[in-house]
């Protein structure tokens, strides 16, 4: 398999076939990040799109020298979806993720029962609610981190911050994170947190 680097290159040198084959091994990622900030998967497919706009756009800065073509390309989406994300800050409204079967990477069993496939919805509904409370800066570090499995040194080099400044982050993002978790579990209610028999 032809890596990226050279990948771009035919892509500078004019073969849509490169271009085509980048955006295939890539989209799938770059929409799982998307929909992560966004929780809407109509939002993340457009914001996918701009993503790799920007990318066509751009391509001649990517340098192989300063890291992978996938560092490269996670720091522009990370920085389209801040800039996004400050545009329009909290007017968005967090829609129920099981919308877009492909958007989750833990979707429930086939083999689990009705009961176990509405728990493990509203627990991914729970945590996407979850993440959309936290500041950009903790929750893309909390993203990275545990949803996208990303080291710290692969978390530093796209978010262009000092590794120290990663570790803080994604410790701050998880406390948040448990805190608001544990207050929304609490509001739900005590039969619904209960369970039921």
């Amino acid at each position: 398999m032809e890596d990226d680097a050279k990948l771009v290159q035919r892509c500078l040198a004019g073969e849509n076939s490169a271009w085509e084959f980048l955006l295939k091994v890539h989209t799938r990622k770059i929409f799982n990040l998307c929909y992560r900030f966004t929780g809407r998967p109509s939002e993340a497919e457009d914001m996918t799109q701009e993503v790799f706009i920007k990318i066509f756009q751009t391509l001649r800065s990517f340098d192989a020298a300063q890291g992978t073509f996938a560092v490269w390309l996670g720091r522009i989406a990370r920085n389209h979806l801040v800039d996004h994300y400050r545009r329009t800050r909290r007017d968005r409204v967090t829609s129920s993720l099981d919308a877009e079967e492909g958007a989750m990477e833990q979707m429930p069993s086939h083999t689990a029962g009705p009961a176990a496939q509405v728990e493990s919805r509203e627990r991914r509904e729970l945590l996407q609610m979850g993440l959309d409370k936290l500041s950009p800066d903790l929750r893309e570090a909390v993203i990275l981190r545990d949803l996208k499995d990303l080291d710290y040194d692969e978390i530093a080099r796209v978010l262009s911050v000092p590794q120290g400044t990663v570790k803080s982050r994604i410790n701050r993002g998880r406390l948040e994170l448990a805190r608001v978790l544990k207050r929304m579990e609490s509001m739900r209610g005590p039969a619904e947190a209960g369970g039921q028999t």
